[in-house]
């Protein structure tokens, strides 16, 4: 099974918030409530410090696919 790269999830309780699951590494995910990001690998503050670009760029995806899904969804 091929997984997609982002996800979007709620909870019940987590009623206001919004959540986008990122499933290939670094594995994290984002509440679009507050724009909490919690990594989901394990990272040591040299991976975090390498990583730092590359998570600029995949929160900027993961808005652009919210964005993108929320559209079709209103359709």
């Amino acid at each position: 099974m091929e997984l997609p790269k982002f996800l979007l999830g709620d909870n019940t309780d987590h009623p206001d918030d919004i959540f986008i699951i990122h499933l290939d590494y670094p594995r994290f995910i984002i509440n679009l409530k507050d724009d909490e990001i919690e990594i989901i690998d394990d990272i040591d503050d040299e991976e975090e410090e390498e990583l730092q670009e590359e998570m600029e760029n995949l929160v900027k995806l993961a808005n652009e696919f919210y964005d993108r899904e929320i559209e079709r969804y209103e359709e």
